[in-house]
């Protein structure tokens, strides 16, 4: 028996290594990756650049603290302001982590304004961690249930809604900040268009609120620019970051700008881990190629075409409600809870996932060919076809 504590119900495969946008089990067997660890791989498996970038700094120092300088995380940080247009960056070791900073600096923001209870307006179908300030802000009641009391502060909207963002605003004057994903992952691919986001800038800005962008799943390229925020022309106060930045390794991070600029002193807040020299020279590796090999308009290319492929090959299948996405973050809503396709994709060779009961969610690595795209298409379609015909 495991000693591995029960909090995942994980399919019956182990995997030993991984090529490209293949993975290989403890048989052999081969797997098309389309989930990328969750949107984590964003250079697929064994990449030699990180690889050799991860090699080199191992050799030489994994772990100062930051009671030093770390030249590789001043160059990080000067490398995410470059392509962000932001001004600082606090690094740390996950999403939850990255989004738990991200509520102390509006908190922070509120009490520098004289609000002593500040809020913070959250999504509906949220998710932003688990850690138990991200998990109030999550809009998720089964990962909430059984951690009460959550914390306090924060007032829930419904997605995509402007006139109720509106509506608090007018009403609640202990509001700091508005809190949302640009692309709403775990929550089911659910995307806000690029008028909706401006008009949460205007509002933000006309009450003099903090714009937070949790782009810990749709950053990094994903979308086709660097963050997702970037299609609606707009720049928030506070943006969170993780999965992708490093291809693997654990980093978080927070970037700040504007009013949200300057909040945070010695002592307000801190992270052992965060930023060593390993995975920061990791992140650089990620950036440095998605730049040089163009991965961002290859995940505009090669999103397209699988979306369009799915969307050809299902076009007269009854139960598909949707087919969204941006880039190469793509969710296939159904008309009835689909979890066991995670299990049969599995058997096929084929590595996705199931989100919000309805939805298959796809998250290639960016380096995914059109090739790969047909193969995609080609083992996803039938398995959805053959699953909704079953009734």
């Amino acid at each position: 028996m495991s000693h591995v504590m029960n909090t995942y119900a994980r399919l019956p495969v182990a995997f030993t290594h991984g090529e490209g946008v293949w993975m290989y089990d403890e048989a052999g067997k081969r797997y098309l990756d389309a989930l990328s660890g969750i949107a984590v791989s964003t250079l697929g498996h064994n990449h030699p650049r990180l690889v050799r970038a991860i090699a080199e700094q191992a050799g030489k120092l994994l772990h100062t603290s930051n009671l030093y300088r770390i030249p590789l995380q001043e160059r990080l940080a000067d490398r995410l302001a470059e392509v962000s247009g932001m001004d600082e960056v606090f690094f740390g070791n996950s999403g939850a982590e990255a989004n738990e900073g991200a509520i102390k600096l509006a908190r922070m923001y509120g009490h520098t304004k004289g609000i002593e209870l500040p809020h913070i307006i959250v999504m509906e179908n949220a998710f932003h961690g688990r850690t138990l300030a991200t998990l109030s802000a999550t809009g998720n009641r089964k990962a909430q249930a059984g951690f009460e009391p959550l914390v306090s502060g924060f007032i829930r909207v419904p997605y995509k809604d402007i006139e109720a963002i509106r509506h608090v605003g007018e009403h609640d004057h202990s509001v700091v900040a508005v809190m949302l994903e640009v692309i709403q992952g775990e929550g089911g691919v659910n995307m806000v268009d690029d008028a909706y986001l401006r008009e949460v800038r205007a509002i933000c800005d006309e009450r003099g609120w903090l714009l937070i962008c949790d782009e810990v799943q749709c950053g990094i390229g994903r979308t086709g620019t660097w963050f997702g925020w970037q299609h609606a022309g707009v720049k928030p106060d506070v943006m969170t970051l993780a999965k992708g930045l490093g291809s693997g390794v654990p980093i978080g991070a927070v970037l700040t700008s504007g009013r949200a600029a300057g909040l945070f002193k010695p002592g307000n807040h801190g992270s052992t881990f965060g930023g060593n020299p390993l995975v920061c020279a990791a992140a650089l590796a990620t950036l440095d190629t998605i730049t040089d090999d163009k991965l961002m308009d290859n995940a505009v290319a090669v999103g397209a075409h699988i979306r369009n492929g799915l969307a050809e090959a299902l076009r007269d299948v009854a139960g598909v409600v949707d087919i969204r996405g941006r880039g190469l973050m793509i969710g296939i809503e159904l008309d009835r809870p689909c979890g066991p396709l995670m299990a049969s994709a599995a058997e096929l060779g084929l590595l996705i996932s199931v989100t919000a009961d309805r939805v298959v969610r796809l998250l290639p690595a960016l380096i995914f060919s059109e090739d790969d795209a047909r193969a995609l298409v080609a083992a996803l379609a039938p398995m959805i076809r053959d699953f909704l015909a079953q009734g």
